[in-house]
């Protein structure tokens, strides 16, 4: 590994928590070149929600590059982007009475799509403030970084970051309080000292802050305000959707119907980077080329994407066994919480993306360390780390599934009975 200690920058960090070098993957499982195989509950931090080289896309995208397809073609038009939008509108957008809306291609990752997003919102609206929601992530570029909560990536910019307005999300002030009604009479009172904002940006399941999730009625009193007051909403479905929480997009069981949707990381099916926005078509107001990027769109992404599309979206079977997984994982993190700490772990998120917050950093970073030397690929959340957090792939199977349960539970064993003893 030292190649990677001379060469890359100290920026690196993943690589920290899982110091081995991998060279294969397939499915749930990463393999190391020693030829140690790992059940992988990060899964690119939500990127492979369809698991490692997925054989049929994998074929796909084989059949596509040695056909000489286009690989780059700024925003041209090409067969590959075709098939993407015509599957999309299919079995995405008119499934969930979204005909109207138009696909926005970015440059290829998150913060790109944010990025637009709130400048469309702004260009609609007329107002440069957005408001965003406390321990919310929505990129590290100077724009999406505004709206991200999280000091430490904050902290690295150096400079300003300004037209923000930070909201509490639903249960930072604890249960009972509708955050929401705060907001609108902030809204109300022309001495509040809030410029009216153009838009609300917000992510129904905080990945990075934590795995909070949003009641579905705080969303849809969100929403109305929205309504009421002349403001887009903008859901950042980046690590949430393309089917984390048991439907393709995480707003779904809340009945809502957002004006933006910012979409990337499991969008090419296969952990190739692409990152889209899709609004509401009457807010399509750009002009040719006014947010404009050389890798706006990616061919070979649109051919794994529309396969996907194809493969686990054109009925509801899919998403029915992402929720019966999904339940499957929440019994085991609720029996782990039960046998090691019922008075101070807590079960956190929805659907595949649930964890367990720990008091603090420390237990949750000896959990994710013992649980990696015995054979599992986990990470932490949360503003202090404190979240032990589960990204399966959605396609991995109930024994891989029972597998990582199995290691979380001896992990949390040691660690809590390690602490323990230091407290004696």
């Amino acid at each position: 590994m030292s190649i990677f200690e001379q060469v890359e920058s100290e920026v690196r960090s993943y690589c920290r928590s899982f110091p081995v070098v991998f060279n294969q993957a397939r499915g749930a499982e990463l393999t190391t070149e020693e030829g140690r195989t790992y059940i992988d509950f990060l899964a690119g931090a939500g990127t492979l929600n369809y698991g490692h080289n997925h054989p049929e896309l994998r074929e796909a995208l084989i059949e596509y590059i040695s056909s000489e397809g286009i690989t780059h073609g700024l925003d041209m038009m090409s067969s590959a982007k075709a098939r993407f939008l015509e599957s999309f509108q299919q079995y995405i957008l008119k499934p969930r009475d979204m005909d109207d809306f138009r696909v926005m291609f970015t440059g290829p990752t998150g913060t790109n799509a944010v990025e637009a997003a709130m400048k469309l919102a702004r260009k609609v609206k007329g107002r440069p403030t957005i408001a965003a929601f406390t321990n919310g992530f929505h990129g590290c570029s100077a724009g999406a970084l505004a709206a991200t909560g999280n000091q430490h990536h904050r902290g690295g910019m150096g400079t300003s970051l300004n037209d923000v307005f930070r909201l509490p999300f639903d249960g930072y002030l604890g249960e009972g309080v509708d955050t929401t009604e705060y907001f609108e009479k902030l809204l109300e009172d022309p001495s509040s000292g809030l410029d009216h904002p153009a838009a609300v940006i917000v992510e129904t399941v905080q990945g990075e802050g934590g795995l909070n999730a949003a009641n579905a009625q705080w969303l849809r009193n969100l929403e109305a305000v929205c309504r009421r007051h002349d403001m887009l909403l903008i859901v950042d479905d980046i690590q949430a959707g393309c089917g984390r929480t048991g439907h393709f997009f995480s707003f779904e069981e809340a009945g809502i119907k957002p004006d933006i949707v910012t979409l990337s990381k499991s969008l090419s099916a296969y952990g190739l980077p692409f990152a889209a926005v899709t609004y509401r078509g009457e807010l399509d107001i750009w002009t040719p080329g006014e947010h404009n990027g050389t890798f706006r769109g990616n061919n070979l992404a649109f051919v794994t994407a529309a396969k996907a599309f194809e493969l686990f979206w054109s009925d509801k079977a899919f998403a029915e066994e992402v929720q019966q997984k999904a339940h499957h994982l929440r019994a085991g993190l609720e029996k782990l919480i039960r046998n090691h700490g019922p008075s101070t772990l807590k079960l956190k998120g929805r659907g595949l993306m649930s964890g367990i917050e720990c008091p603090d950093g420390e237990l949750a970073s000896a959990v994710i360390r013992e649980a990696f030397e015995n054979g599992l690929v986990i990470e932490t959340s949360g503003a202090h780390d404190q979240v032990v957090k589960c990204l399966v792939p959605l396609t991995i199977t109930q024994a891989q599934i029972d597998f990582g349960l199995n290691v979380l539970d001896q992990a949390f064993a040691k660690a809590v009975s390690e602490r323990q003893k230091k407290a004696s």
